[in-house]
């Protein structure tokens, strides 16, 4: 179809504005990453704004032969996978249950799951709950304790809802029970949704960063995240990593967050075809 003169005004805008939101959400990553390779006076003096000055790797090796540092990276891989997989177990379980009409109660129980949207018990009450729990400075808490968000199990659920009844009567007549429907009919069927809402799982358990400085405080069991909470706004690069007088303090905290980030954006690549299907989920149902 052949377009209109305004159809393509209105296509060229959208490319330009776009363009111009990417390069602006672009920008503060190639400084940060411009200035983690650059001399310290270059990044103090300001030199940077874009491209790297006088490119030395001395602050990324420093970072890593800090051991605080590989711990922390080491206590952040431990939340992601193990808070993952409680995530999606979690998520999947309560997700298949609500989406079965045959089930007593079952509009009471997502309106009871729903509240839990809308009305939060806030920080104080969580925090001593946890307490009363003896759950503090525990990695069972961090991994546990935060395993499953209700949006999600919505969005799941949805998805589930729109697998044709079909598949699961053909399986029942074949003698399969609910557990091996969901392993073999529904799981295989929702790849998309399950590495999106795991994807999207993933990323806050490795940004998180308030609840784990809250209640953790022993410094062997802290994610990266948390270190570098402390080197970002409370400046206490020689607290934490002993005495760099010959480094700057930028330097150092911008090497931190792109070490930071790496595994994350090197996973994305290999997910995102999956993740594109993904983006639609709860949208339609089927």
């Amino acid at each position: 179809m052949k377009k209109t003169r305004g159809e393509k005004l209105f296509y060229i805008f959208n490319c330009v504005f776009l363009g111009i939101i990417a390069l602006l959400a672009l920008y503060p990553f190639v400084y940060v990453l411009s200035a983690s390779i650059s001399s310290s006076d270059a990044v103090v003096t300001g030199k940077v704004i874009l491209l790297p000055k006088d490119i030395n790797f001395d602050s990324y090796a420093k970072v890593l032969s800090e051991k605080g540092i590989w711990i922390a990276y080491l206590n952040t891989f431990y939340y992601t996978i193990f808070g993952v997989m409680a995530n999606l177990i979690l998520t999947i379980c309560g997700a298949y249950a609500l989406s079965k009409k045959r089930i007593m109660g079952r509009t009471a129980i997502s309106f009871f799951i729903a509240l839990t949207m809308w009305f939060q018990p806030g920080m104080i009450p969580m925090y001593l709950n946890f307490r009363d729990l003896n759950m503090l400075d525990s990695r069972f808490t961090i991994v546990i304790g935060f395993a499953i968000t209700t949006f999600y199990v919505f969005l799941m659920r949805t998805f589930f809802q729109g697998i044709p009844e079909e598949l699961e009567e053909a399986a029942k007549v074949d003698g399969a029970n609910d557990l091996t429907i969901l392993w073999k009919v529904y799981l295989p069927l929702s790849k998309a949704a399950l590495v999106t809402i795991g994807l999207f799982y993933a990323v806050h358990r490795w940004n998180g960063y308030f609840w784990t400085m809250i209640l953790l405080s022993d410094e062997s069991k802290v994610p990266l995240q948390v270190l570098l909470k402390k080197l970002i706004v409370e400046m206490n690069v020689n607290d934490e990593m002993g005495n760099m007088a010959v480094y700057s303090k930028e330097t150092i905290i911008y090497a931190t967050i792109i070490i930071s980030i790496i595994p994350i954006v090197a996973a994305y690549p290999f997910i995102q075809k999956y993740f594109v299907k993904g983006t639609m989920i709860g949208s339609v149902k089927g």
